[in-house]
């Protein structure tokens, strides 16, 4: 970040591909495993995210210009792993498939209330509302988010199907047919995931489906790095499946599928970070090199966490009843064949 670091040969991606590469050889390291001990039982401190300090979090990353994130996000700015089926896709081709195999899973219906927990700018909301005519409620803590959906909404003509709210998931009290929630739980804290499934339980209907879809970890239950925790998101931990499952379990959901996603977050982070790349001047003009290379470093190290580390994406999709789904997988691929654009089809 300060600029100190020369690397003659190669890239900064280059350098952490590398080091990635190499790093499970330091695990039984008589000096890492020792602080690993040492850390465990105050691993929940960071994580502890009551409904204020949330906020406080939230805004930290989020509350960013907006102008930042349409510099490498997609037109969309979906701002979470894409779905690469072939691996040929473009950025914007893997974000609407991403998109269209959410949507496959949670089964809507025309008419039904859908509730986005950690909406973003409104991509999946709108979506939804498009594609299968449910009514949206959409509940970030990011005021920037939420001033920019409802532009959007306006100028969409879906203020009337599609509506967003500043509130925090325990905030929430409403009843719907469907709950989604796409890159929030990262954000809410082991200490907190009884509560967050609870509030999921307590908002859905009887024949109700939920999807979760967040970043994990494909390792026993850990913390978050030092660096990202204090400079990109303070209060931010990627969980274990023992962990979430933990605590789904005791609210009586059943978990109707787990799919696991590993090599496709490398992919949107190369993306990013190319596309950051192309528009550094810019970034340096709104911020200044610092935040560049503190953001550079941000993009690749995660690249490489994903490429060579123990970070994948899950997608947990749950119901109150056993029945609520099909019996097979087989739903998924034919609603979203359905969904596809005609060259997705033809292809």
């Amino acid at each position: 970040m300060d600029g100190t670091l020369t690397i003659e040969e190669g890239t900064l991606r280059d350098f952490l591909h590398l080091a990635t590469q190499n790093y499970a050889a330091l695990d039984g390291q008589p000096f890492r495993v020792a602080c690993r001990r040492l850390a465990r039982p105050f691993r929940l401190l960071p994580q502890y995210n009551p409904i204020r300090r949330a906020r406080r979090n939230v805004a930290h990353h989020y509350d960013l210009s907006g102008s930042l994130y349409e510099m490498f996000l997609d037109g969309d700015r979906q701002y979470s792993c894409a779905y690469f089926e072939d691996g040929m896709e473009g950025l914007d081709e893997a974000q609407d498939k991403k998109r269209r195999h959410i949507v496959a899973k949670l089964m809507p219906e025309p008419g039904m209330r859908v509730l986005d927990i950690g909406s973003g700018w409104g991509g999946l909301a709108f979506e939804l509302a498009r594609t299968a005519g449910v009514g949206v409620t959409g509940i970030t803590l990011s005021e920037e988010q939420l001033a920019a959906a409802r532009s959007r909404a306006a100028s969409l003509g879906l203020s009337d199907q599609v509506r967003f709210l500043l509130r925090d998931y325990r905030e929430e009290h409403g009843v719907y047919d469907r709950v989604v929630s796409v890159g929030m739980l990262e954000h809410v804290g082991a200490a907190h995931y009884q509560a967050y499934f609870d509030s999921v339980r307590r908002l859905l209907k009887p024949d109700g489906i939920a999807l979760v879809h967040a970043i994990g970890r494909m390792e026993p239950p850990g913390g978050t790095d030092r660096w990202l925790r204090k400079y990109i998101f303070p209060g931010g931990y990627c969980p274990a499946l023992s962990e979430v499952l933990a605590a789904v379990e005791k609210t009586g959901l059943w978990v109707t599928d787990i799919e696991v996603l590993r090599i496709h977050y490398a992919e949107t982070l190369r993306h990013w970070f190319e596309r950051f790349q192309a528009k550094r001047e810019a970034v340096s003009e709104l911020y200044d090199e610092r935040f560049c290379r503190m953001w550079e470093f941000y993009l690749a190290a995660c690249e490489m966490a994903f490429r060579n580390g123990p970070m994948m994406v899950f997608q947990i999709q749950l119901a109150r009843r056993r029945d609520t789904v099909p019996l097979t997988r087989d739903y998924i691929t034919e609603v979203e064949s359905r969904s596809a654009p005609t060259k997705d089809r033809a292809a």
